[in-house]
């Protein structure tokens, strides 16, 4: 019985949504239209209406996010020039000057629109109004990107504003095939999202899932690409990102050209691409704006890096706690001597040190950026010599410490960045508790969990899993372009030639 009624009571829900939604324009008096709308926005005093042509047209709009000089122009003085007794929405629509104007029946998508910066034209006791853009635009200058940076390519990061980003896209793909859908999601803030995709080369696959997780999304608001992206993964429980945030149209531009699918959304400055791997998060636009050695080079350095902030720290503790026989006899007495004045095991030791690192980062984000530089170095320096003197620590583990600190700055991607520095903590205590089998079920347990995962239902650890070798061409190395002919598996595209290898393998000098 319990059970009856709760469904019961949800269907009442959706039947009430549903005559909420698609409750229609029909016949109303510019009065009428004027009451509907103060309560539906509970008589906002922001809302202004405009009475024209002896009330027989009303003007609707939001001040604060409306350009008055647009309205004054483009829509009240065309309509003040018409003839009273010509009146008709089709006058109307040829007489205002303004780029973006429709027509529509649906009281829903006219409160949607007044909210977004668009203006209502309604005639009196007509079955529909007119819809017209006159939203005023607010963004910032376009800018380098921030946490993306790149000493070669485009230096001009996302906006903001949903519509600059869709030209910043537009600019780095010339392409007919370039797809836009516009959805909306969050059923108090309703923002706006745009889905990106490449006919004829995304998977239609890939393409339907990402659009149904965002339409099937219950949520009551949605500010950001990182809220929507915590929403949408395959697993949010686990601390790796399934799918990736970037600043930069370029990087955008070509992960669409490789078959995957973006989302844009209003109000962010990064941009959701998918599906991705694990190993892509280490890769940058960077790496083909190099040559292909110096891009093979500058990822192997990523990847050795990232395994000693994980691991190099825990190989200390277990150790000196454990194992003294793998460490070198001469390195070994220098340890003793070293370890002699700290009155702490090994592993409180690097976790008091770690935590360190990770307060003074913290605090160094949150400070303004000169204060931020200055606090990061000077507290680094002065914090490490102060707990070498009082005892607190080793100069052999400081230097371990910073060494793996600076690991996980190389990680190009900020998401994968927090996770690698994360993922330390557990490790380290594993190594202190149980030495080697520590480590050894750490590294056991983080292969298993990453060989579970999956990015819009693709495998995470590809190439690695399912194992492809003929994929390593573009992963750990970065072979040269016309090595690349294809575009990865991963994406199943529906177009897999990137272009024409034979033709690009042969050289043709001026005078042949």
């Amino acid at each position: 019985m319990f059970f009856w009624k709760r469904k019961k009571s949800q269907g009442d829900n959706l039947k009430e949504d549903k005559k909420k939604n698609e409750l229609p324009i029909h016949r109303q008096t510019t009065v009428e239209m004027i009451e509907m709308l103060k309560k539906h926005f509970q008589h906002s005093n922001d809302l202004m209406y405009r009475h024209l042509k002896d009330h027989q047209i009303v003007l609707v709009y939001i001040q604060e996010i409306t350009d008055a000089d647009k309205i004054n122009q483009n829509v009240i003085s065309p309509i003040q020039n018409l003839d009273s007794k010509h009146l008709s929405n089709e006058v109307l629509m040829e007489s205002i000057n303004v780029g973006g104007i429709k027509s529509t029946n649906d009281f829903e998508e006219v409160i949607q629109s007044i909210t977004t910066g668009w203006a209502l034209v309604y005639l009196s006791k007509k079955n529909s109004g007119i819809l017209v853009e006159v939203g005023k635009l607010r963004e910032r200058a376009l800018s380098r990107p921030e946490n993306e940076t790149n000493v070669y390519g485009p230096q001009i990061a996302f906006s903001e504003a949903l519509s600059t980003n869709k030209a910043l896209i537009r600019e780095n793909l010339h392409n007919p095939k370039l797809c836009i859908e516009d959805l909306l999601v969050g059923k108090v803030s309703r923002t706006k999202v745009a889905l990106f995709y490449i006919e004829g080369i995304s998977n239609e696959e890939n393409v339907n899932t990402m659009r149904q997780r965002i339409q099937d999304l219950e949520f009551d608001s949605v500010f950001d690409a990182a809220n929507l992206v915590q929403l949408i993964e395959d697993n949010s429980m686990t601390i790796f990102p399934q799918l990736m945030l970037t600043e930069r149209p370029d990087r955008l531009g070509h992960e669409l050209s490789q078959g995957k699918v973006g989302v844009v959304i209003d109000g962010s400055s990064y941009a959701i691409m998918g599906p991705t791997t694990f190993l892509s998060f280490f890769q940058t636009t960077e790496d083909y704006y190099v040559r292909w050695t110096m891009g093979t080079f500058i990822r192997l350095v990523r990847f050795l890096a990232t395994i000693m902030s994980i691991f190099f720290t825990p190989l200390y503790v277990l150790a000196v706690t454990f194992h003294y026989e793998i460490i070198p006899s001469d390195l070994l007495v220098q340890l003793g001597q070293t370890r002699s004045k700290v009155p702490f095991p090994p592993i409180l030791e690097a976790l008091f040190l770690e935590f360190t690192i990770e307060l003074l980062r913290e605090a160094g984000a949150r400070l303004p950026t000169k204060v931020g530089q200055t606090m990061g170095i000077v507290g680094g320096i002065v914090i490490g010599q102060a707990a070498v003197q009082a005892g607190f620590t080793s100069n052999i583990l400081i230097i371990i410490v910073a060494i793996s600190a600076l690991g996980s700055f190389t990680a190009p991607n900020y998401m994968m960045g927090n996770a690698i520095r994360i993922i330390r903590f557990p490790i380290i205590i594993l190594a202190g508790l149980y030495g080697g089998f520590g480590v050894g079920f750490s590294i056991v347990f983080l292969s298993v969990h990453l060989l579970r995962l999956s990015s819009l239902g693709r495998p995470y650890f590809y190439p690695l899993f399912p194992f492809r070798i003929k994929e390593f061409k573009d992963t750990f190395i970065r072979m040269p372009f016309p090595k690349l002919a294809k575009r990865p598996d991963y994406n199943d595209t529906k177009d897999e030639g990137r272009f024409n290898q034979h033709r690009a393998n042969k050289k043709k000098d001026i005078d042949e």
